[in-house]
């Protein structure tokens, strides 16, 4: 990217790493401790006792299985053979959660409003027709097909598999496939400042006052 200078000449500038941030939802943008991540296992394990007559001791290690595999208990129930309403899961899995737990959060909302980055909040689980397989994290398909409804060049970041940096929220050492870890949101800024910083290299050669030739590191 070049600017004119206004005798003529160019400074190059370059682009900045990140053009967009993708952000989940459940545990993400709200906290873990709402306690709505426990209700989900509470109320699967529950739909999978009393409508899908799954033995309670076998549950537990059965869960683990199909979220680690499938991305949610509800694809790999589908992928292993179970045969159920979709609808009728997610009311009996969402529809009793305590969103009541779930409040504002005004330093949330200024922090994110500060980004210069554009922002796209999704919940990546994609379904279609009741037929149709169910694709989740973290199923590379789906995770491209949530980049193509955004319109994010995926390519023009760091390149892992589906070429994205990662941020893992809500623990302070990162674990395998973290580029990032954050014990909170609120810490996004203290953690990855050039998502700030980015804009602030970009308004300074974009000034129209006496031209300086500045070294400028992205």
């Amino acid at each position: 990217m070049e600017f004119p200078y206004e005798d003529g000449r160019y400074m190059h500038v370059q682009r900045p790493k990140y053009d967009c941030l993708l952000f989940d939802l459940d545990d993400t943008l709200y906290p873990l401790s709402s306690g709505l991540a426990t209700s989900v296992l509470n109320n699967i394990q529950d739909y999978m006792i009393e409508k899908l007559g799954i033995k309670e001791s076998k549950i537990p290690e059965l869960c683990n299985l199909l979220y680690k595999n499938y991305g949610t208990t509800m694809a790999g129930l589908r992928a292993i053979g179970y045969d159920f309403d979709y609808d009728e899961y997610h009311s009996f899995v969402h529809g009793r959660l305590p969103y009541e737990n779930l409040k504002p959060d005004p330093v949330l909302r200024t922090l994110l409003l500060s980004l210069p980055i554009r922002k796209v909040t999704d919940n990546i689980g994609l379904s279609g027709l009741p037929k149709t397989p169910i694709v989740c994290k973290p199923s590379e398909s789906a995770i491209e097909t949530a980049l193509k409804i955004a319109n994010i060049d995926a390519h023009r970041s760091s390149g892992k598999r589906v070429g994205l940096d990662t941020v893992l929220v809500g623990k302070s050492q990162r674990v395998k496939g973290a580029d990032y870890a954050l014990e909170s949101i609120h810490n996004l800024r203290e953690a990855i400042a050039e998502l700030w910083e980015a804009d602030n290299k970009l308004s300074e050669a974009n000034y129209t006052g006496v031209a300086v030739e500045t070294s400028i590191i992205a």
